[in-house]
């Protein structure tokens, strides 16, 4: 029986020792070799003149735009005759100088505006709506004239409801007869 357990003991321990030399050794982590990287300063680009107007005068949907284009343009609004909506010398004037601003670039070249017509006091709130359609609409067909797209221009009458000054008298009545460029 001795002998068989001795055989017993040496299958065991053979069989341990193949089992041992047949595992697998865990493999050692492979790390890769750090670089480092040569941190570059990043390098500043020249502003544009968009950007440097942006600066200045704010964003194109801001009221930055409009003081710039009362600076540039001269003026945001044209006057009316008593009772018509045709432009004289003075508008189409500012309406050239705000054609040439819109197209000029800086951003603004795809600024749209809004074109309000108005009124003075005298004549029925649907009269007044009426005209100052007309008188929006006389702006709106003068600056397509000029070259600006009309997807770019949108026209709302106010007739008498919006005047800037109050009062009877001629002066006054030809302050509220107006058209005004805003911009969108």
């Amino acid at each position: 029986m001795s002998n068989r357990m001795g055989s017993k003991f040496a299958f065991v321990t053979v069989a341990a020792l193949l089992a041992a030399a047949c595992s697998k050794e865990p493999e050692p982590e492979v790390t890769a070799p750090t670089v480092e990287e040569e941190q570059m300063a990043p390098v500043e680009q020249p502003k544009t003149a968009e950007e440097l107007m942006v600066e200045e005068f704010g964003l194109p949907n801001q009221t930055g735009l409009n003081d710039y284009m009362d600076m540039t343009a001269g003026a945001d609004r044209v006057f009316f005759a008593y009772d018509s909506s045709e432009l004289n010398d003075d508008g189409r004037a500012v309406l050239e100088a705000a054609a040439k601003w819109m197209s000029q670039g800086y951003g603004y070249a795809r600024v749209s505006l809004t074109i309000e017509g108005h009124c003075d006091e005298r004549g029925t709130r649907e009269y007044n709506l009426a005209l100052g359609d007309r008188r929006a609409n006389a702006v709106k067909n003068y600056l397509v004239a000029l070259g600006v797209p009309s997807t770019r221009l949108q026209t709302i009458s106010y007739g008498k409801e919006r005047p800037v000054a109050s009062g009877g008298d001629e002066s006054t009545h030809a302050r509220n007869r107006r058209g005004v460029l805003r911009v969108n």
